[in-house]
C-alpha cells in the first residue's frame, strides 16, 4: 500500500467513498456560509441594532459548543452514517422553511436567528459523525491528508464563500440564499445515502446520554495525548483570535480601507489556510506534532507583530496568509492526534470536545481581545495577541505532544467471561471489582508505577473510585479496587479494552506470583434485590440461580 508521500495531498481522493463526500461537502459549506451572509444582511434590513446583526454570528456558532458533545455520543452510540444523514436533512428542512417564510416575509429578527440556531445544530450533529467516519473512508497512512483535505474543504468555501454569497443576495435577494442553503445540504446527503457503511453495534444496549457524555469527557481527562492537545489547541485559540476578530478593525483604523479591503484580509487568509492544509501529511513525516505546533506558534506570533505595526496593505496581506497557513497546519494536526489516539468507541466523543475547544478559544479570545483593543487600541491589542501566541510555544515543555501516543488504539475485548452466580440486570449496581496481587516486596516501587499506568486505563475506560491498598501483615499482598455504576457499566468497561489497555494489564500482571485461589472479586455493593424481604415472604425463584434462600 503507498503511503501518504507517494500519494501526496490529494491521495485520500483515490477512495471512492471519500471522494465523493468531500466533493459534495464543498457544497454544504457554501450553503453554510452563504446563509451567514444573507442572514446578516437580512438582519440590518429587519433592525438598526448592531447588537442584534452580531447575534447572527453567535446564533450559528452556539449550536457548534452546546450540541456537539451530545452529537458526539449519539454517533459513538449509533450509526454514525444515519446520524449524518439526520442532521443534514434537519438542516435542510429548516433552512427551506426560512426561504418559505421569507418568500411570505413573515420573518422577524428573532424567528431569523432561531432558524440560524436550529440549521447551526443540525450541522452540529452531523459534524462528530461526520469526522469520527473519516478512518472508516480512508487508508490509515492517508488520514492526516484527509483530515487536511476536510479543512480545505471548508476554507476553499470561505475564501470565495461570502463574496459570493453577497453578489447572490445584491442579485436575487435573502430568499433564494435561503432556498439555495437548502438545496446545498442535499449533495452531501445523497453522498452518504450511497455510502454502504457496515455499522457494528455494539453487543449492549447504548448508555444513557448523561453517561455517555460524562465517558466521553473522562476518556478525554484520563488520557493525555488527547487532554494535551485539547489544551493546546484551546490555549491556541484563545490567543490567536484576534487575527479574525479585529479584521473589520485592522482594515478600518490600521490601513485606512473600507469593506473591500476588509474582504481581501480575509480571503489572504483563506488562501493561506488551504495553502498550508496541502502540507499537513508532509510536515508530519519530517517533523513531530510537538515540533511542528512550536514553530506555527511562533509564525503566527511574528505574523501577528507584523499585522500590529503595518499599515501597507500588501504587507498586511501576507501576514494574514501566514497566520491562516499556521492556523489550519496546527488544527489540523492537532485533529489528526486526537483521531489516532482515540479507540472506535469514544472518537465522536472526542472530536467533539475538539470541535468545543476549537469554538469556546476563539469565541473568548475574540470577546478578550476585543476588551483589550477597546481599552489600548487595534495595535497594541493585535501585538499583545502576537506575543501571547508565540508564548505558547512554551507549554511545549510542561505539556508536549506525545510522538507516538498512534499506537493500540484497535479494541481488543477480553476474551473470557465474568463468573456470574447471581440473577443481574444491565441496571444492576454498583459493582465493585478488587483484584489482588502476590508481588515481590523487592519488586514494589516498580509495581506502583505501573499500577499508577492502571489507574489511569481504569478511569478512562469508565472505573470509578480507584484505589490501590497493600495489606499491613502481608506487604506481598496488594488489592486494587474500583467502582462501576451498574453491571452494565462494568461490561462496557471490559468491552473497551484496547491493544494498549492489555499490555498495561500485562505489565501489572507480570509482578504477580502465581498462587491459587481466585485473584479478582466482583460484588454487588447493595445487594437488596439478591434477598428476600422476609423469610416468610413467597419466593416464585428460589431456584433460580442469584435468589439466596433464608
Amino acid at each position: 500500500m503507498e503511503t501518504a508521500s507517494a500519494g501526496g495531498a490529494f491521495a485520500p481522493l483515490r477512495e471512492p467513498t471519500f471522494r465523493r463526500i468531500w466533493t459534495a461537502s464543498l457544497f454544504s459549506n457554501f450553503g453554510q456560509l452563504f446563509l451567514g451572509v444573507g442572514a446578516a444582511w437580512e438582519m440590518t434590513r429587519l433592525t438598526s441594532s448592531a447588537e442584534m446583526v452580531a447575534l447572527v454570528q453567535s446564533a450559528m456558532m452556539l449550536p457548534l459548543m452546546v450540541v456537539t458533545l451530545p452529537a458526539g455520543a449519539i454517533a459513538d452510540m449509533f450509526d454514525r452514517r444515519r446520524i449524518a444523514m439526520s442532521g443534514l436533512a434537519f438542516s435542510s428542512i429548516c433552512a427551506a422553511t426560512l426561504a418559505a417564510i421569507a418568500f411570505l416575509g413573515l420573518v422577524t429578527p428573532w424567528l431569523l436567528l432561531a432558524f440560524c440556531a436550529l440549521i447551526g445544530a443540525g450541522v452540529a450533529l452531523y459534524s462528530p459523525s461526520w469526522q469520527a467516519s473519516i478512518p472508516e473512508q480512508v487508508s490509515r497512512e492517508h488520514l492526516p491528508a484527509a483530515v487536511a483535505l476536510g479543512t480545505i474543504s471548508y476554507n476553499v468555501a470561505r475564501s470565495f464563500g461570502p463574496a459570493l454569497g453577497g453578489l447572490i443576495v445584491v442579485l436575487y435577494g435573502v430568499r433564494v440564499v435561503f432556498g439555495m442553503t437548502a438545496l446545498l445540504y442535499l449533495p452531501l446527503l445523497f453522498a452518504f445515502f450511497l455510502w454502504r457503511r457496515r455499522h457494528i453495534p455494539s453487543r449492549l444496549p447504548p448508555e444513557r446520554m448523561d453517561r455517555a457524555m460524562l465517558g466521553g469527557a473522562r476518556y478525554a481527562l484520563h488520557a493525555p495525548a488527547i487532554r494535551t492537545a485539547l489544551l493546546r489547541v484551546l490555549t491556541f485559540g484563545l490567543s490567536t483570535a484576534t487575527a479574525s476578530a479585529l479584521a473589520p478593525l485592522i482594515a478600518r483604523d490600521l490601513l485606512h480601507g473600507n469593506a473591500a479591503t476588509y474582504g481581501l484580509l480575509l480571503g489572504a487568509q483563506g488562501v493561506g489556510a488551504v495553502a498550508g492544509a496541502l502540507f499537513v501529511s508532509r510536515i508530519r513525516e519530517a517533523i513531530s506534532t510537538e515540533l511542528a505546533v512550536r514553530i506555527f506558534a511562533i509564525g503566527t506570533g511574528v505574523a501577528l507583530a507584523v499585522i500590529g505595526f503595518s499599515h501597507a496593505l500588501l504587507l498586511t496581506c501576507a501576514a494574514f496568509l501566514v497566520v491562516g497557513a499556521c492556523n489550519i497546519l496546527t488544527i489540523a494536526m492537532l485533529n489528526v492526534t486526537v483521531q489516532l489516539s482515540a479507540p472506535r468507541w469514544v472518537t465522536a466523543r472526542a472530536l467533539s470536545l475538539f470541535s468545543s475547544a476549537i469554538t469556546a478559544g476563539i469565541g473568548i479570545g475574540a470577546w478578550v481581545w476585543g476588551q483589550v483593543a477597546q481599552q489600548t487600541g487595534v495595535a497594541n491589542a493585535i501585538l499583545a495577541s502576537g506575543v501571547a501566541v508565540a508564548a505558547t510555544a512554551l507549554l511545549g515543555f510542561v505539556l508536549p505532544i506525545a510522538r507516538d501516543a498512534l499506537s493500540g488504539t484497535s479494541e481488543a475485548p477480553l476474551g473470557h467471561e465474568p463468573e456470574v452466580g447471581m440473577a443481574l440486570t444491565l441496571r444492576s449496581g454498583p459493582v465493585v471489582i478488587e483484584v489482588d496481587y502476590d508481588v515481590d516486596p523487592i519488586h514494589a516501587r516498580e509495581f506502583y508505577a505501573a499500577m499508577m499506568k492502571m489507574q489511569s486505563m481504569r478511569k478512562r475506560n469508565g472505573a470509578f473510585a480507584w484505589s490501590i491498598a497493600r495489606d499491613i501483615a502481608n506487604p506481598a499482598l496488594w488489592t486494587e479496587r474500583y467502582h462501576c455504576p451498574t453491571w452494565g457499566d462494568y461490561l462496557r468497561l471490559r468491552d473497551r479494552f484496547t491493544e494498549a489497555d492489555l499490555a498495561v494489564q500485562a505489565a501489572a500482571d507480570a509482578f504477580h506470583r502465581r498462587g491459587e485461589g481466585a485473584r479478582v472479586r466482583r460484588q454487588l455493593e447493595r445487594p437488596f434485590g439478591s434477598v428476600r424481604w422476609k423469610a416468610e415472604s413467597y419466593d416464585p425463584q428460589q431456584e433460580t440461580v442469584g435468589w439466596i434462600a433464608p
